[in-house]
């Protein structure tokens, strides 16, 4: 019978694991980490935001990643490092969460490298039931972000303490590994249009774009597919979420839709071509997932429950793929 995550057991493991963090005792976490698996806990998700997301009306973006952190009382961390005005970003979304019910949300803009290191920074991290990036520039959040406490702590609460990264614009386009830093919305792929750079991670198996349809930018995620063929591409338009619970489903939230780009058996010839010149791609599928939608993406092997929508395999495959966590980063 799995043991229970009491408040003061959950309590003591984010203190330990904040020093761990702070000391750089990756390793030596780990054992302790293998030691608690055991520990009953909520699932993390991601809620992956293609930007410009409502925060006057509806509100269903923001509304349903508070209801995955837990509620009104969820402890709602948000991070405005991407932002050049974090002070006004965090004005942004500080009434919005407040209307929504949230009780407890927190500040924290991340001026640089030094901050994601402090100690207190990565308690709060740890801390989170749902830690919520704001828009910016991907590239300067993960300046501030990579190879620092506060990165490793966001995988450890997402990993092990079920908290719920979102994550809009900016904040989305870190989810993946790969992250598409920078490139012209341009109409046709062409080689070297988009710069690649690394993100967090959290959604290892894919390039994530955002503003999709409202800027143009399936042929700038091709681009960036012919550089990584074995990825999947995800466009997420604005006021729009693409909601991953791992290892069990993938969900559209919001006013739009989510395209999702499956090039990882086509042929091209990228690899022969100079800058700039057109890319062919040859038998790649695209899969237009629409608002309002469950997809399940269950591991192979497991039994879908009764009553499971039935999908393509070729879709099933690839939502199985997003929904796959990958490894703690440190």
């Amino acid at each position: 019978m799995p043991l229970q995550v009491t408040p003061n057991r959950r309590h003591w493991l984010q203190q330990l694991g904040a020093h761990a963090l702070a000391l750089g005792a990756l390793p030596w976490l780990g054992h302790v980490q293998a030691q608690t698996a055991e520990l009953e806990r909520r699932t993390g998700h991601l809620v992956i935001v293609g930007g410009a997301e409502d925060r006057l009306q509806d509100r269903a973006v923001l509304r349903r990643f508070l209801e995955l952190s837990g509620g009104p009382l969820a402890r709602i961390v948000l991070c405005t490092g991407a932002s050049s005005d974090p002070d006004g970003s965090w004005k942004g979304y500080e009434p919005v969460f407040a209307d929504l019910g949230a009780q407890r949300v927190i500040h924290l803009p991340l001026a640089n490298a030094d901050d994601a290191n402090r100690p207190e920074v990565v308690q709060e991290v740890l801390a989170a039931d749902g830690f919520f990036m704001s828009g910016g520039d991907q590239s300067r959040l993960m300046e501030r972000l990579w190879e620092t406490a506060a990165a490793r702590a966001i995988h450890l609460a997402f990993h092990l303490n079920g908290c719920t990264v979102g994550g809009t614009s900016a904040g989305a386009a870190v989810m993946s590994r790969a992250m598409l830093a920078m490139g012209d919305a341009t109409r046709r792929p062409e080689k070297d249009v988009v710069s690649m750079d690394i993100g967090l991670g959290l959604l290892p198996r894919a390039i994530v774009d955002q503003h999709f349809n409202e800027r143009g930018r399936l042929g700038r995620l091709l681009s960036a597919l012919a550089q990584r063929p074995d990825l999947l591409g995800v466009g997420i338009d604005e006021d729009t979420a693409l909601v991953v619970g791992r290892n069990r489903f993938v969900e559209v939230v919001g006013a739009g839709n989510v395209t999702l780009v499956d090039g990882r058996r086509m042929a091209t010839n990228f690899k022969e071509l100079g800058p700039d010149e057109r890319v062919e791609m040859l038998g790649v599928q695209l899969h237009l997932l629409t608002s309002g939608h469950r997809y399940p993406a269950l591991p192979p092997g497991t039994a879908a429950p009764a009553g499971t929508r039935r999908l393509p395999n070729a879709l099933h495959e690839a939502l199985r793929l997003l929904a796959e966590p990958g490894p703690i980063r440190g």
